[in-house]
């Protein structure tokens, strides 16, 4: 009886694998005309915190124009080791929460030895799919993404996920590399214009509700779900078009 059992058992899983493997569809190398980039490796981590950082991003600058307020729930989508997490922890306090996803378990536990040393504890670490984050549906007041969208393999069903968990006023910020702009120093497959980001979020149920022009190499984009209320522009944020 016990080998019927087990061989049962055997059986059954694998005729569920695969239905489990089916789960993930194939990832993309193109998308709305646009080649997507390789994911960056772990082992190119150092690059993130880089001296030069925030005389090139101007990160000060592109934090203060989140509008993060303490209590809010933030995500930091891709986060590599951290940069970015420790920085909006400190926006968003002791009662607000980040969450930190990744696809890589390395990456998370070099952001954990810096939030460590860092003494912060309201960063929450999510292993991510390449199709699925993982966020909690409807708890996200502000996604963050920062060089990474471009990278996405399953870009429709990560944007539907993040949609899915942004609540009603909640906002998705993409910040990427301006591919208008020849000066700025960074490969072609890793710039984005902001037609196409905007083509490529309007098509999947976000609506731009501003932006903010003011960064050394950036482009930053806050989209809203395409259900959500009008935001009035402010004086430092172009209206959209």
């Amino acid at each position: 009886m016990p080998y019927r059992l087990s061989a049962s058992l055997f059986l059954l899983l694998a005729l569920l694998a695969p239905i489990a493997a089916e789960e993930i569809p194939p990832a993309l190398t193109e998308y709305q005309g646009r080649t997507i980039a390789q994911t960056m490796h772990y082992l190119g981590a150092p690059w993130l915190i880089r001296e030069s950082r925030e005389r090139e991003e101007d990160c000060t600058t592109m934090l203060k124009h989140l509008g993060l307020k303490p209590g809010m729930t933030a995500c930091d989508m891709g986060c590599g080791n951290g940069f970015y997490s420790l920085k909006l922890a400190e926006a968003v306090g002791e009662q607000g929460k980040v969450l930190a996803v990744d696809i890589q378990p390395e990456m998370l536990r070099l952001l954990q030895a810096r939030a460590e040393e860092a003494e912060i504890t309201n960063i929450e670490k999510i292993l991510g799919d390449v199709h699925d984050p993982k966020l909690p549906v409807g708890q996200v007041d502000l996604i963050l993404c920062i060089d990474v969208y471009h990278e996405f393999s399953h870009p429709e069903q990560m944007l539907a996920a993040m949609r899915k968990s942004l609540k009603p006023t909640g906002r998705l910020v993409l910040v990427e590399f301006r591919a208008e702009d020849d000066n700025v120093p960074i490969k072609p497959l890793h710039k984005m214009s902001k037609e196409q980001v905007n083509k490529e979020l309007t098509a999947n149920g976000f609506r731009l509700a501003r932006q903010f022009d003011g960064l050394p190499w950036q482009h930053m984009m806050f989209f809203a779900r395409d259900d959500a209320p009008e935001e009035p522009p402010t004086k430092t944020e172009a209206p959209t078009q």
